[in-house]
């Protein structure tokens, strides 16, 4: 069971990557450029904002599913179409266990974090498995250290 929490979770992301920055559109950009945007930036999902509030989120998911109810036209059809409208978010005092059965449960892959009203981060299941990579390392570290120290 983990103790780290969600702010912990988004310094070591933007730790591993120094050009960290949220990404976002506006609801009436049209698929075709979100998708451009999120194949630009290497990521997989794309926050909806307008007049600095978070309307919604893209995913791969929900591209999916514009895919299935727009068919062709999807890449012609606007954001607000498409998008997860107020997805389930986290704080950032929530711990990192909460946030994993969040995603399990809820079937995401993908939460904004929100801190007081205000979007300061998006974690996806990406980031929590390489912090559980970390715990575990660093748990195994300690365990090597205390058999090679063990008592005669």
């Amino acid at each position: 069971m983990s103790t780290s929490t969600v702010a912990e979770l988004l310094k070591d992301k933007a730790n591993q990557s120094p050009d960290h920055r949220l990404f976002s559109v506006g609801p009436e950009v049209v698929v075709s450029e979100a998708v451009a945007l999120m194949v630009k930036s290497g990521i997989s999902s794309v926050l909806i904002t307008e007049s600095g509030e978070m309307l919604g989120l893209i995913t791969l998911r929900e591209l999916l599913k514009g895919l299935n109810t727009h068919g062709g036209a999807l890449m012609q059809a606007t954001c607000r179409n498409v998008m997860k409208v107020n997805p389930p978010v986290a704080k950032p005092d929530d711990t990192v266990d909460h946030l994993r059965g969040l995603m399990t449960e809820l079937h995401i892959t993908h939460v904004p974090v929100m801190d007081h009203g205000a979007l300061v981060g998006i974690l996806s299941f990406h980031d929590i498995a390489r912090s559980a990579i970390k715990d575990v390392d660093f748990e195994n570290k300690l365990l090597k250290q205390y058999i090679r120290n063990w008592p005669e």
